[in-house]
């Protein structure tokens, strides 16, 4: 079984134990060679649109793909045979992208940029200081007490929601289907705009899917009390920006945090750079798959044995 594995990331399969195992590292910006074309297993990490496309016309023996990263949204528009498996890396990224989610909802909530911008200024922010202070606007700095909302309560959400209730926040959690996770109540979709209304942050970890395209948009901006949080962790394409943006000039949301946009990197004239009360950050809160050997071993033997493969979206 030959098994490309991407030059973006170091992997060690000499635990895997497969007949006729080679395993050949591939360039992920360029098309592959001709002589890995009869690859059955490729795994992707940051490999271009490209070079996936590439790869789903021209390798006819393949099985399966499995891409590292949590959302498998490149992959599955590439246009692979149904006959091939592709299986996400859900859970790879938990705790690094939890750590950045929780660092911007504090960045936000401290408000961090403002602090900052004093700091460059050469002043000691006093009207800051005062109104963290006042008990008529105090609860706008703090976790404590808080109500936050995280949109797309999967894995992910399941290692940040525990940080973020240590810190004293009301934890609620916004799927498909209505329940308790992790410990935490969540809400069915329906159920989504009764919640908002009483949400002071508002933390996005959903993929990008058809169904969630611009599913921050004007109505659901226009639901959130207008001293309201939002992060994004999850994908660029699920936020409206003019929408947003719009709500940030006009001062119907305090801050709002990006880790990602729609298109990436952001380019230097978009509007969202100038954006009042804006903090944004270079798709960094992932992007340090962890245990991806582990789980590319798991899925080859799983394959070669005829079991369930981890993490299946497809095929």
């Amino acid at each position: 079984m030959k098994i490309l594995i991407p030059d973006t990331i170091e992997l060690d399969l000499s635990g895997l134990s497969v007949p006729g195992k080679e395993v050949a590292v591939y360039q992920v910006d360029k098309p592959i060679p001709g002589e890995h074309r009869d690859a059955e297993v490729m795994v992707a990490w940051r490999n271009t649109s490209e070079n996936l496309t590439d790869a789903a016309r021209s390798m006819p023996d393949l099985k399966l793909v499995q891409t590292l990263a949590a959302g498998p949204d490149s992959v599955l528009a590439a246009g692979f045979a149904d006959n091939v498996a592709i299986t996400s890396g859900r859970s790879l990224h938990d705790g690094p992208v939890a750590e950045h989610a929780l660092a911007l909802v504090l960045a936000a909530v401290r408000r961090l940029d403002v602090l900052q911008e004093s700091q460059r200024a050469g002043t000691w922010n006093q009207p800051y200081n005062a109104a963290q202070s006042d008990p008529a606007t105090e609860q706008l700095y703090t976790l404590d007490g808080a109500n936050v909302t995280i949109w797309g309560f999967g894995s992910i959400a399941g290692r940040l929601a525990p940080l973020l209730a240590a810190l004293g926040a009301n934890v609620t959690g916004v799927a498909s289907s209505k329940g308790d996770r992790y410990g935490f109540p969540v809400v069915a979709d329906d159920e989504f705009h009764q919640v908002l209304g009483t949400t002071d942050v508002l933390v996005s970890i959903l993929p990008a899917t058809p169904e969630t395209a611009d599913a921050l948009n004007e109505e659901v901006l226009r639901a959130l009390p207008d001293t309201a949080i939002f992060v994004n962790v999850g994908r660029g394409a699920t936020v409206d920006e003019d929408a947003l943006q719009a709500a940030l000039q006009e001062g119907r949301l305090r801050v709002a945090a990006l880790d990602v946009t729609k298109v990436e990197p952001l380019p230097s004239d978009s509007k969202l750079w100038d954006a009042p009360n804006l903090i944004i950050t270079p798709h960094v809160a992932g992007n340090r798959p962890k245990g991806a050997a582990k789980l590319v071993i798991a899925n080859i033997e799983a394959l070669t044995e005829g079991r369930p493969l981890t993490n299946q979206v497809a095929g």
